[in-house]
């Protein structure tokens, strides 16, 4: 007797960026200095990914960049796949990822939000059952992920006209989608806030005292 077809499994890509000096959070580094920006990214990275990338609801996948950094072990999970972002602004990045990805509901998140739990991620995945796409905002007009239920062919350039990082980032993109996928189900999860500036790292640690900025240089109490 046939067991019938398997259902397609979901998969979790991860935007990370090698953790080093001068290359992530630029705007947090003319706060607290570029080695206590990357010291915090790093924190941060490490612990999104021990909090979902074990989660057995999903497949992990780190999506590096540069793309050369994917072969220094030193800051990934031997245990992840990882896979280059290729080059290109977001949209191209993000795309690219949505192509390559096998079959199964696709969830991409950016490494630099400190509220991702496994339960916002499976809340993503959930939405992916009854939409054809989600998103989850951030209070900056941007959003911390975004997903697709792939039931539907991607085109390359589908997120091209939208402008990133700015308030319009949103909504530029439900428009790009509309546009390719008329009549599109987009779905919005918890509103969560990635971190450019010390004051946003302030925000957090008066949500959970102690835990966001202790112990990085350049900060003070």
């Amino acid at each position: 007797m046939s067991a019938g077809p398997s259902r397609p499994r979901r998969q979790l890509y991860i935007m990370a960026k090698a953790p080093r000096p001068g290359a992530v959070k630029t705007r947090l580094g003319r706060d607290i200095g570029m080695v206590g920006a990357a010291w915090w990214y790093r924190w941060q990275l490490d612990r999104l990914i021990r909090r979902v990338g074990r989660d057995p609801r999903w497949r992990t996948v780190l999506a590096i960049s540069p793309d050369r950094a994917r072969f220094d072990c030193r800051p990934w999970p031997r245990r992840l796949h990882r896979i280059p972002q290729g080059r290109g602004d977001l949209g191209d990045r993000l795309t690219r990822v949505f192509r390559q990805a096998g079959p199964g509901p696709v969830v991409i998140v950016g490494g630099d939000i400190p509220g991702i739990t496994a339960g916002q991620v499976e809340q993503a995945f959930r939405a992916l059952g009854t939409h054809d796409a989600v998103l989850g905002p951030s209070d900056d007009g941007g959003y911390w992920a975004i997903g697709l239920r792939r039931t539907r062919s991607i085109p390359a350039r589908f997120l091209k006209p939208v402008r990133w990082s700015t308030p319009e980032t949103h909504a530029d993109t439900d428009r790009a989608m509309t546009r390719f996928w008329p009549g599109i189900r987009i779905a919005l999860i918890d509103t969560l806030n990635d971190v450019d500036t010390v004051d946003d790292l302030y925000a957090i640690k008066r949500q959970k005292p102690g835990k966001a900025i202790r112990a990085f240089p350049g900060t003070h109490p």
